[in-house]
């Protein structure tokens, strides 16, 4: 081999090798911060898949990330950390030249969770840190008490757990305008709730109040914890093709049930007080084949409210908006996998539909729909009257197979008294009449 060709050869190993090192470097793009009441998620825009270290600091308390070729041409002092537990993000001495490191100052100590992810729809590579308090051994130990309804001696609330999609990192479905999906779900969920309030003897809860990420089974667990009698999840749809349009309510499917079931058969450990909506039974004392059964039930019944309100939901819709589809839908969607409470998930339009994306962003849309989702919520309950609870129908109307006394015995009333509000000589109901109900 003659000199030149090595001198060749060794050019070019040199100017890969310097390729390759450019290549190497991590670029952070941006940061960004969500607090939510109990964590806040902090996310790197990198430029490819990131290797890092994480560890803490006391006195004062900081957390420090140093990422392996890192660079960044950003200003992360500017980074926005206002209302959040992250006072600043800054720049710091890295131990090495090749390593980027990153300090968030913290008001107080926390835990972390970090992972990176992969691309995805407009993201690219993300590295993220999710930030805890820490608890105490006695706080870790202590069971979380459900949230009080406000009622009167002997009777309380119907509690409706309002649950806005997406949020934080995940915007959700895009409009043609750059409408965010999680922006219009939090002022439907917003104005939803408060429609709701004003309703006697019923009252909502949020499961998200701002702009921040929840993982899918922890807004069941949120909502667990406020025994509700109903969880409704809002959404708007999204499709490649802007012509779709319409609203549409969906329910849990027979196979999403089954999946769910059995997976909480496998883990009895983890179901203490599953069925915190019928009555906070554990099937964590219980036989397998007993809690199989209680499981089974209370899934059943749930599956069948659902069903019975979705229905009601989506007759109030069709009077109020454009339908997708006409008929109550199924899906084994995460949110609706609750098995002792009743789940539907309203899509209200195509945000990917420019004419939809603009009422999407119309307060006066919100209201409508609002209204046809309370009616039906209305109509259920004024069919299926909770025991104990403050809502009471002005009327009812009659059903195939209703009694008088059975209408009596489910309004918590008696014949005598359904005979003389309504003027009745006989006991005789037909199906559509409309009944006073005292």
């Amino acid at each position: 081999m003659n000199s030149c060709f090595r001198v060749l050869i060794f050019i070019q190993v040199l100017f890969t090798g310097v390729v390759s090192a450019v290549q190497a470097q991590t670029v952070v793009e941006g940061v960004r911060l969500w607090q939510s009441p109990d964590s806040v998620r902090v996310v790197f825009d990198v430029s490819e898949k990131v290797s890092y270290s994480t560890f803490f600091l006391d006195n004062p308390d900081r957390l420090v990330i140093d990422i392996k070729n890192g660079v960044s041409p950003i200003k992360l002092s500017s980074v926005n950390t206002r209302d959040s537990w992250v006072k600043k993000v800054r720049r710091s001495s890295p131990p090495d030249k090749d390593t980027l490191r990153v300090v968030l100052d913290l008001e107080k100590p926390l835990t972390a969770k970090d992972f990176s992810l992969a691309p995805y729809q407009q993201y690219g590579h993300r590295l993220v840190v999710d930030l805890s308090p820490k608890l105490t051994a006695a706080a870790a130990t202590k069971k979380e008490a459900p949230v009080k309804r406000h009622h009167k001696p002997g009777a309380r609330d119907i509690v409706i757990v309002i649950d806005a999609g997406h949020g934080g990192e995940d915007p959700g479905a895009l409009g043609p305008k750059g409408s965010k999906e999680k922006d219009v779900n939090l002022a439907i969920a917003k104005e939803l709730a408060n429609q709701i309030n004003k309703e006697k003897g019923m009252v909502a809860k949020l499961t998200r109040t701002g702009d921040y990420y929840i993982p899918l089974k922890k807004r069941t667990d949120i909502a667990r914890t406020m025994n509700p009698d109903l969880f409704v999840s809002i959404h708007a749809d999204g499709f490649h093709d802007p012509r779709a349009k319409g609203a549409s309510v969906w329910v849990l499917s027979g196979r999403g049930a089954s999946s769910e079931m059995g997976r909480w058969l496998e883990k009895l450990e983890d179901s203490s007080d599953l069925l915190g909506g019928a009555g906070s039974v554990s099937l964590q004392d219980k036989d397998p084949l007993l809690a199989e059964v209680l499981l089974d039930l209370s899934m059943t019944h749930s599956r069948e409210a659902s069903h019975q309100v979705a229905k009601k939901v989506l007759h109030g819709l069709k009077n109020t908006t454009r339908m997708h589809k006409h008929d109550v839908q199924y899906a084994g969607f995460r949110v609706l996998k609750s098995p002792d409470i009743p789940s539907i998930l309203v899509e209200t339009a195509f945000i990917s539909n420019p004419v939809e994306e603009k009422n999407l962003n119309s307060k006066k849309h919100h209201r409508k729909l609002s209204r046809a989702i309370v009616g039906g919520i209305k109509s259920y309950f004024s069919e299926n009257p909770v025991p104990g609870a403050l809502f009471k129908p002005a009327e009812y109307i009659v059903q195939r197979g209703d009694t008088l006394s059975g209408v009596a015995l489910k309004f918590d009333t008696s014949v005598s008294h359904l005979k003389e509000k309504n003027q009745l000589t006989s006991d005789q109901v037909r199906i559509g009449q409309v009944l006073k109900l005292p």
